[in-house]
């Protein structure tokens, strides 16, 4: 848990919910605020399982996971390759295409470029091509006058997204089945503050859909799970523009550490679906494995 990303904070939120529920499935836990010294702490520790509650740069993109293949020590969630073509938007748009699954147009460009002039024709997206929880990200109105003027933070190269009008939809995967979707309201952009701040959204699931919007939104979702290779859980988030019915339905990207803090949407899936947090973690556990 933990970590150097931008996303430390939610990290360490994950972790300590899925460390209590562990705790309360009878598992005995360590909890490891991951640094430099990640590979002694687990030599030292030599654990049955490595429950990866990290989010961000490091922990989900394929560098942590190949430490622990190195190391031989069993871990949950995705492995090396599809946790580094999920944590890429660009490349997983590829995959996703190549799947035949729907996405959205978009562009890299250097960010003095896209500050310099619309490098698309708004409305668009700008945000990081590697990062996740809406850390920044940039909505470009129609008809805006002037591009936008990205933070010191911001990457040398961003991506940049044709805006997706329409309602946010989300499914989680465990293994080869799909949650029911969830439908994500917020009042504005569906931001960090809208994700992780309690009542800064409003999740309705099952959502409020047509069933074949939900049938289309759940097979995507299993669908993205296997073309990137992801094992364990995962969430699928998706637009919906309901004047087009399933043609406009796009999946914006797949997430293979779904946050698992107390607003988080994995955990309220589950939920719903009649397993609960707790058998979540412990299914997570009793799936770990090197390999994957």
């Amino acid at each position: 848990m933990g970590g150097p990303s931008a996303e430390r904070e939610v990290s360490l939120s994950t972790g300590r919910e899925c460390a209590i529920a562990l705790r309360d499935e009878g598992f005995e836990v360590v909890e490891v605020d991951a640094g430099p010294d990640l590979a002694a702490r687990l030599a030292e520790i030599s654990p049955d399982v490595v429950f990866n509650a990290l989010h961000g740069r490091w922990g989900e993109d394929g560098c942590v996971q190949g430490l622990l293949e190195w190391m031989g020590l069993p871990y949950t969630h995705s492995g090396v390759l599809a946790s580094a073509l999920a944590m890429d938007k660009t490349r997983s748009k590829e995959v996703f295409r190549s799947a035949g699954l729907p996405v959205a147009d978009s562009l890299l460009a250097p960010r003095t470029e896209v500050m310099a002039r619309h490098v698309m024709t708004p409305p668009y997206v700008v945000k990081p091509n590697n990062e996740g929880s809406s850390v920044g990200v940039y909505l470009v109105h129609d008809g805006a006058n002037a591009p936008p003027q990205l933070s010191p933070e911001m990457p040398d190269t961003v991506l940049v997204e044709t805006y997706l009008p329409g309602r946010e939809l989300t499914v989680s995967v465990r293994g080869d089945y799909a949650f029911a979707v969830t439908d994500i309201l917020s009042e504005g952009w569906y931001d960090y503050a809208a994700k992780y701040t309690p009542g800064g959204s409003r999740h309705v699931c099952p959502a409020e859909i047509p069933a074949e919007i939900s049938d289309a939104c759940r097979d995507y979702a299993l669908r993205a799970h296997r073309a990137l290779g992801c094992r364990g859980v995962s969430r699928s988030d998706f637009r919906w523009d309901e004047a087009r019915g399933v043609a406009g339905i796009f999946i914006l990207e797949t997430n293979t550490q779904p946050g698992m803090t107390p607003t988080s949407l994995t955990p309220e899936q589950a939920q719903v679906d009649g397993s609960g947090f707790g058998a979540l973690c412990r299914w997570m556990v009793e799936d770990a494995s090197c390999g994957r």
